[in-house]
């Protein structure tokens, strides 16, 4: 059973067959003790405070039965480990001539959806962020005034908390939204130009960092914890 924050892409998984549902990372609507195995890939980087973070993963834990195990995955700050690139970085030479660009949130070395484009934005805060979310009729309140660095795509990591842009293809409001194309009358240039740019907050974690935060939870073992193609990656029981 698959679960999402997104209903898009739940209803994608029900086209295609496929058991999901909308719900939060944070508060999962499933039975405590029920599951025999849970897996989060591309998701806690994406929670903003350690505490945020440390909960989703204690949800985790909630859903596992005793001796039930949970796999984690998330991007790591070290995108170059033991003199080895990450496909990440790998592929930047591979997509210099053309327009797509990986997603991050799948470059994790078993898939290689496209989606983000390197922005030319990069001067740019988290202020027009915050405009974009008001202009969206977005009801979250910004905390502090405070701006945070646009990564530059392909590239390494030069802080822990960032923006990754999004350039969403084609017109959002067709069928497909995203996957949709623009017609090819349309230049690259232009294209990039009537895309709407969206920021993504992600947190990159530092070796050792996710592993120190499972530590904390007694109810956890952790069996594993590794290095996978940019990403740190830890294996948990429950105890």
């Amino acid at each position: 059973i698959g679960c999402d924050r997104s209903k898009n892409l739940v209803d994608i998984c029900g086209e295609k067959g496929f058991q999901a549902f909308v719900c939060d990372a944070l508060a999962v609507p499933i039975r405590s003790g029920s599951c025999d195995a849970c897996i989060s890939v591309a998701v806690i980087h994406h929670f903003s405070t350690a505490e945020r973070r440390l909960a989703t993963i204690r949800e985790l834990a909630r859903l596992l039965r005793p001796g039930g195990t949970a796999l984690i995955y998330v991007w790591a700050m070290e995108q170059e480990y033991r003199k080895q690139k990450s496909k990440y970085l790998k592929e930047k030479t591979d997509s210099k001539d053309k327009e797509e660009e990986i997603n991050p949130d799948t470059a994790w070395g078993l898939a290689s959806d496209r989606g983000p484009e390197g922005s030319r934005q990069d001067s740019a805060s988290s202020d027009q962020l915050r405009k974009d979310s008001k202009a969206e009729g977005c009801n979250a309140k910004p905390a502090a005034a405070s701006t945070l660095p646009i990564h530059t795509n392909r590239t390494s990591f030069h802080s822990q908390d960032l923006l990754v842009p999004w350039h969403l293809k084609g017109d959002p409001k067709k069928k497909g939204g995203g996957a949709a194309k623009l017609s090819s009358a349309v230049s690259s240039e232009e294209s990039k130009e009537l895309s709407p740019v969206f920021h993504r907050y992600y947190h990159v974690f530092s070796e050792g960092e996710l592993e120190a935060a499972c530590r904390t939870l007694d109810c956890v073992r952790v069996q594993k914890s590794y290095y996978d193609q940019g990403n740190w990656c830890v294996i948990l029981e429950k105890l």
